[in-house]
């Protein structure tokens, strides 16, 4: 068994990608690995009377490779990633507390609000104008969701 073949090749660029997964972020180099390996794992299984060109192993590759990030990025990312959209703290040290609208909070784009000392950008289920004390009702990431008192 050549282990210099094409379709080894292939398996060991497929490898050696899906372990440079762990030194970068996104989770995007590993479907390119996945791709290589089975772009790889073909070319060993099909007969040498079939033996794909090197054209065709790259136009498979990209196939695959654009395949199994659509289709597998988002459920291999939660499985691997869990659920980081929201912040994991159980409350958040900023929770009842009052600030002032500084600029005006619509119920599809963010205001801004002064709270103690510092802007924060602030979100809300209705529309709150500028000038109106809101109390913070949640946190998520570096957004505060208030209300009007």
């Amino acid at each position: 068994m050549n282990f210099l073949s094409a379709g080894w090749l292939w398996l060991y660029v497929g490898a050696a990608l899906m372990l440079a997964e762990i030194l970068t972020p996104g989770f995007v180099v590993f479907f390119f690995g996945l791709a290589a390996a089975t772009v790889g794992a073909l070319v060993l299984v099909l007969p040498d009377a079939l033996h794909p060109s090197l054209n065709w192993q790259l136009g498979m590759f990209s196939i695959f490779s654009v395949v199994y990030l659509v289709a597998l990025r988002r459920y291999v990312k939660s499985v691997f990633m869990g659920d980081t959209d929201e912040s994991k703290a159980i409350e958040s040290p900023y929770m009842g507390r009052i600030g002032k609208v500084i600029a005006a909070i619509r119920v599809e784009v963010p205001g801004r609000i002064l709270l103690g000392d510092a802007e924060w950008t602030a979100s809300a289920d209705q529309p709150i104008a500028e000038g109106v004390e809101v109390r913070v009702i949640a946190q998520k990431n570096l957004t505060l969701k208030v209300e009007s008192i």
